[in-house]
């Protein structure tokens, strides 16, 4: 198993004041970290180094928007998702990134007030192929993330999504499974990733409040006991938001501070993950 931190507790884009914050996620245990990929512009290959250097691993997150929208009806705006998607991969193999995790199979926020319909289904999948195309051929694996009924309308569950995998069907072409939206959505969160299976590549540890894993209502014993069942052996990522960005607490809809600290988060979070692991692998 590999534990690694979201960076998006502090930063929506790598700068040099993170570099603290990454000494720190390295001692604290932490074999990797999840890097926020919203600017594409970075000198990703340099940060790829100093990564190197601190002995952290890294997985990448993006998201798309109603600009550059995969499922849009408009054949130039799914062509511009596809583009940014491409970038992104480019973007992480500058990096060493190995997986490129988040819901970029359709826009963020983006609704129409019904449900997906059969075109924008086969919009999404057409997209997603083009792009598990181009990340097979940097040796990326994609895995797409299904989100709460909030937030987004595409993929909302993980029974979809491993419908929307397979007919994806590319070997680059996966999903991740994040324990805050099973939390909303499936009425059995285990079952949900006994289903899944062997398309779960990798995992988002958030608590039902996004803060410390291990301290609020998620099922915990349920979704560690389902992913020991399915052999589960990839990336557990902690994924907490905070106050220390203004926009990204807008966008989180986080209004008052949940933990003690970022700190303490991490170092609790860690502990949970790994006594939780020990107990079943």
């Amino acid at each position: 198993m590999k534990f690694g931190m979201n960076l998006l507790l502090w930063t929506a884009e790598l700068n040099d004041g993170i570099l603290p914050v990454l000494e720190n996620i390295k001692a604290w245990g932490y074999d990797g970290v999840e890097v926020p990929l919203f600017n594409y512009d970075l000198n990703y290959a340099a940060w790829g180094r100093r990564f190197d250097d601190l002995g952290l691993a890294r997985t990448a997150v993006t998201v798309r928007t109603a600009a550059d929208n995969p499922i849009s009806p408009d054949q130039t705006v799914r062509r511009r998702g596809v583009d940014a998607n491409r970038h992104a991969i480019d973007c992480c193999q500058a990096l060493g990134a190995t997986h490129l995790v988040g819901p970029y199979h359709s826009a963020l926020g983006e609704f129409t007030g019904r449900g997906p319909t059969d075109a924008e289904w086969r919009w999404g999948v057409e997209s997603m192929r083009q792009s598990a195309e181009h990340a097979g051929q940097g040796g990326i694996v994609l895995a797409i993330e299904y989100l709460n009924r909030f937030e987004t309308y595409l993929l909302n569950s993980a029974t979809d999504t491993a419908r929307f995998v397979r007919e994806v069907n590319h070997p680059s072409f996966k999903m991740m499974y994040d324990t805050f939206h099973a939390n909303i959505e499936e009425k059995d969160s285990g079952a949900a990733i006994r289903q899944a299976g062997e398309l779960i590549v990798h995992v988002h540890i958030s608590e039902n409040d996004r803060s410390t894993p291990g301290q609020g209502q998620v099922a915990w014993d349920a979704n560690f006991d389902a992913l020991r069942e399915i052999h589960y052996d990839g990336w557990m990522v902690v994924e907490a938001f905070g106050l220390a960005l203004p926009e990204l607490a807008a966008a989180t809809k986080i209004w008052r501070r949940m933990y003690h600290d970022e700190a303490q988060l991490c170092r609790d979070a860690i502990n949970f993950m790994k006594r939780e692991v020990a107990r079943r692998w």
